[in-house]
């Protein structure tokens, strides 16, 4: 693979993050911002290296040991130092790639990168100094269920019997999974706060990428500093 330039990178990445279902998409389609899809490199369902369910029931992709994170990070380096990546299109049906895209950022200076695992590049993307903020969505678990069960459903991603018991673990795990996401340096807020911290990025104040607050400290009310992260 050919070395990317060292200099200073001309974009940096909004890493949002949040459980299955929280709104991550929907909020990306509405900054206006550019948008790399990071469940595009979920590793294929015949990869060796998938983790399994305890159960036996298949491979559990809500296990970050089903992603491929060294190119996802690959892939926003590219972007942030060359403005243009290649990109796997990537079908959750049937658990394969099927084919190849080519995303080009052009001028902006900020974009988003969305999925449940975009947490655990938080240091890797802050090391490369290509991070701006990272933000976790968060929500009513119920809500969250019901969102996430309508759209697997409308696209058919999985069996109807997966989805449900994926569904209803992925509800009892929810606040879990926030807990995780927060203390691998996402910001835990909703999709209000969320706006504005990307409105300040966009606007050269980022705010500093909280870890899990401390004790009586509401997040979604937390200001945005003006340090760079």
């Amino acid at each position: 693979m050919t070395a990317l330039p060292s200099s200073a990178p001309c974009a940096r990445v909004i890493l949002l993050t949040g459980p299955s279902g929280s709104g991550k998409s929907s909020l990306a389609a509405l900054t206006g911002l550019p948008v790399l899809n990071l469940d595009d490199f979920y590793k294929e369902g015949t990869d060796p290296t998938l983790p399994q369910l305890p159960d036996g029931a298949g491979a559990d992709w809500d296990s970050p040991l089903s992603w491929d994170a060294d190119a996802a990070v690959a892939a926003i380096e590219a972007l942030c130092r060359t403005t243009r990546t290649a990109v796997p299109l990537y079908s959750i049906a049937t658990s394969a790639r099927t084919g190849e895209s080519v995303l080009d950022i052009g001028r902006t200076p900020l974009f988003v990168a969305e999925g449940i695992f975009a947490a655990d590049i938080i240091d890797r993307c802050r090391e490369l100094g290509v991070l701006a903020d990272a933000l976790c969505l968060r929500g009513r678990p119920s809500t969250t269920f019901r969102r996430r069960l309508a759209r697997d459903l409308r696209e058919g991603r999985k069996p109807v019997l997966y989805l449900l018991r994926r569904g209803l673990r992925l509800m009892r795990d929810e606040r879990g999974i926030v807990s995780r996401q927060a203390a691998l340096g996402a910001f835990p807020c909703g999709k209000d706060t969320a706006m504005g911290r990307i409105a300040a990025a966009a606007a050269g104040r980022c705010g500093t990428v909280a870890a899990t607050p401390a004790p009586g400290r509401t997040p979604d009310r937390a200001p945005a500093r003006n340090a760079g992260v």
